[in-house]
């Protein structure tokens, strides 16, 4: 088979290196903190905006040539994106891909014509899989773009679609089952409301918990050992959405019983949108115990919308890196590059541009973390910070083991506590600086 991209095998150079078809940064046998590189950043490619997406956007059509030789709307392009994506993986040591299952293949009139079409599509990916090495990350349904489900689909007002939603979550499984995904992601992209007017919050979260329910019971009734997933985002397309952050998404697994089995993916525009720091979402899910995955992104703060760029800001990736190095790393999840091209970088050669741009950002970054915990002034700052704690009185405190008469009793004794020291952010801002260009 020909070869579609015209571009050669990306290979590591170096930092010194000015070759834009080269890595500066992403050597994935390099050795940090007792693992190749390729096993902290397990990236993977999104199938839906790496081809997929061609530049459109709301007020133009498509900038981007993503054919692939084949007639789009067709299984001959379906196949071809299969061939596109698995050439474009292997020529950049990408290791993974996720999918949606109607990015994979045109979606039929009647669901039964649709899921034969998956059934054949996957077979292709599965013989590519094996040929290549390169594993499925996770999997999900589409069941926003639809118009059915214009009010959610857990959250819809019908039943009907309810059922729909049922039947596109039970086939998405099917298909990760089948090709090795250790993980399962809800997007609640319109699992939400415009307006309390004429929504029914308490009946449609509950129905959301019991879709999620039904998942869990199917996918390991099926033999799908791996993580449920939670991606929050705060808004867009609906104006409220129920997953807001990690916050809001970990209390409503706890609340329905749904933590067990469910983690987080986050993903760093998402976070944005919410009004926090990528890293304090990661930092929320890992201290729940609930960090399972990443979307690699970043937005623009100048603008109020998804923007899905690929990731350039390193400070983001060291701390990203830092989080997911402090947890333990990835179990079942990885670095999912949810991030696409600007409208005018419309060129094959472009979408390689992007990911070396990205992986090299969070090699980089993991590069950094992990000199961040070797140097041990940040960590050491945090723990002396705390060390009262560990006194006698400290130490009954975190224990549970003293009574609201006895802290008063010892309050009255002293009197008049000390300053309770210096946060010092500016010396430990400047700690960061003297890691990342020292």
């Amino acid at each position: 088979m020909s070869e579609i991209f015209n571009v050669p095998a990306i290979k590591y150079e170096g930092p010194k290196s000015k070759n834009p078809l080269a890595f500066k940064y992403y050597d994935k046998d390099r050795v940090i903190m007792g693992k190749k590189m390729s096993e902290h950043l397990k990236f993977a490619m999104a199938w839906w905006h790496n081809l997929c997406a061609c530049g459109t956007d709301m007020f133009g059509r498509d900038t981007a040539e993503k054919s692939f030789g084949a007639v789009p709307g067709t299984m001959e392009h379906a196949k071809a994106k299969v061939d596109a994506g698995f050439e474009f993986m292997s020529k950049l040591g990408v290791e993974y891909f996720c999918f949606h299952d109607a990015d994979i293949i045109p979606a039929a009139d009647d669901i039964k014509e649709t899921n034969k079409r998956l059934d054949e599509i996957t077979d292709y990916i599965l013989e590519k899989m094996n040929e290549t090495g390169i594993k499925c990350l996770w999997g999900t349904a589409n069941m926003f773009s639809d118009p059915r489900f214009m009010n959610g689909a857990g959250s819809t007002n019908s039943a009907d679609v309810f059922c729909f939603a049922a039947a596109q979550v039970k086939k998405a499984l099917d298909l990760t089952v089948k090709l090795g995904g250790k993980g399962y992601v809800f997007w609640g992209g319109r699992e939400g409301y415009e307006t309390l007017l004429n929504t029914d919050v308490k009946f449609e979260q509950e129905n959301i918990a019991r879709l999620m329910r039904l998942a869990i019971d199917y996918g390991r009734k099926i033999g799908f050992d791996g993580d449920f997933y939670i991606e929050p985002k705060p808004k867009e397309p609906m104006k409220h959405q129920y997953d807001f952050d990690a916050s809001t998404a970990i209390g409503f697994l706890k609340q329905y019983g749904l933590d067990k089995d469910f983690k987080m993916n986050i993903e760093a525009n998402h976070a944005t949108l919410a009004g926090h720091t990528f890293q304090h979402e990661l930092r929320i899910s890992a201290i729940n115990g609930m960090l399972g995955s990443i979307d690699a992104n970043q937005g623009d703060l100048l603008l109020g919308w998804d923007t899905d760029e690929f990731p350039f800001d390193v400070y983001e990736a060291t701390m990203c890196m830092y989080e997911v190095l402090k947890s333990g790393g990835f179990l079942n999840g990885g670095l999912n590059f949810d991030a696409k091209n600007r409208r005018p970088s419309n060129t094959h050669e472009d979408m390689f541009l992007g990911f070396i741009l990205g992986m090299d950002t969070f090699a980089l970054g993991l590069i950094k973390a992990a000199e961040i915990i070797e140097d041990g002034r940040i960590d050491g700052f945090v723990a002396d910070k705390y060390s009262s704690f560990n006194s006698e009185i400290g130490q009954k405190i975190r224990s549970g083991n003293v009574t609201l008469e006895e802290l008063s009793d010892y309050a009255c004794a002293m009197g008049k506590p000390a300053n309770p020291g210096s946060g010092k952010q500016e010396y430990l801002e400047s700690v960061i600086n003297n890691i990342m260009f020292g």
